[in-house]
């Protein structure tokens, strides 16, 4: 998210803590919140009496889920989301904050009830053939790289809390709307993803997941895909998109940079990466890291290495 897309409204208030200073804005059956944190910090406590959706802006925190001792915590970046189901509790480390570079992030608080109405309406409109997921939130805390549209969808909800606009409500209504389908969308790809682990075979679409994972270094090879799914081309890329929301050939680019991702954080070069998860251009696969998580890979492994060291 640009800085500068929040700093008009909430940086002219005066500041009142160093820690978690907080800046609220009320929505229809949503808040958001604004954090900056001046200065560096461990063991933070944040709880979340309703769902609460929570997006990176600027800076790194390490998440604690729960408290559970000397645990290492999980990294949190800009362009990543973290969604707390409600009564969930988390610790928070401001490692690298200070007066000149705040850390930055924001919460969307979500009522239930609005959860359970769009769940409804998922149910009647779409379903995940032969898995049984029926698009009914499930209380559990999701840490995901979210994608280009979310990032655009989180800067609108900002300006829409943040700003004037003679139809605000409205515009505020339709886009917490899409927050929720996106969060339940990203719920239900992970039901599906980790059914094609377990039942490879159960229908088209899991078998092509599960190809694609066991091929993840390989060329795209569509032809192969539609013999795996029994399916035509034009087929295969309807119902792939539908449960999936985007392309076979897409898929597999995010897999690829999320398991180069991993790598990084397990002390792999950028070029071992690169060509280990199949790509075969150094700067094709820079360029693409970046437009994805929002740096770059030198960037994103020394985030890591301050971690590990």
């Amino acid at each position: 998210m640009q800085t500068d897309k929040l700093s008009l409204s909430h940086r002219r208030v005066k500041r009142r803590l160093l820690v978690e200073n907080k800046l609220s804005f009320f929505g229809p059956e949503s808040e958001l919140s604004i954090y900056d944190t001046y200065r560096a910090a461990s063991r933070i406590g944040l709880d979340a009496p309703q769902l609460m959706y929570c997006g990176m802006v600027k800076g790194k925190k390490i998440m604690h889920e729960g408290n559970q001792g000397e645990d290492q915590g999980q990294i949190f970046l800009p362009h990543e989301s973290y969604v707390m189901p409600p009564g969930g509790y988390v610790e928070i480390d401001f490692p690298e904050a200070n007066e000149q570079q705040p850390t930055t992030c924001l919460t969307i608080e979500l009522a239930k009830d609005r959860i359970e109405i769009i769940s409804e309406r998922m149910r009647d409109l779409t379903a995940l053939d032969d898995v049984e997921h029926d698009w009914q939130y499930q209380p559990q805390i999701i840490h995901t790289h979210h994608t280009t549209d979310t990032q655009q969808l989180l800067e609108k909800l900002v300006s829409l809390f943040t700003h004037n606009h003679p139809d605000k409500k409205m515009m505020m209504d339709l886009a917490v709307s899409e927050l929720i389908i996106r969060l339940l969308r990203q719920q239900g790809r992970d039901v599906l993803l980790s059914y094609s682990r377990q039942s490879p075979d159960a229908n088209g679409i899991t078998a092509v997941i599960y190809y694609l994972e066991q091929n993840i270094a390989q060329p795209l090879d569509i032809e192969q895909l539609c013999r795996c799914a029994c399916m035509s081309r034009s087929k295969l890329y309807v119902e792939f998109k539908k449960q999936l929301g985007c392309s076979p050939s897409e898929y597999l680019h995010q897999q690829r940079l999320k398991l180069a991702a991993e790598m990084f954080q397990n002390g792999k070069t950028i070029t071992q990466a690169c060509y280990d998860v199949g790509f075969n251009d150094l700067s094709h696969f820079s360029r693409r890291f970046t437009r994805f998580f929002n740096c770059t890979p030198s960037q994103y492994r020394g985030k890591y290495r301050v971690k590990n060291s």
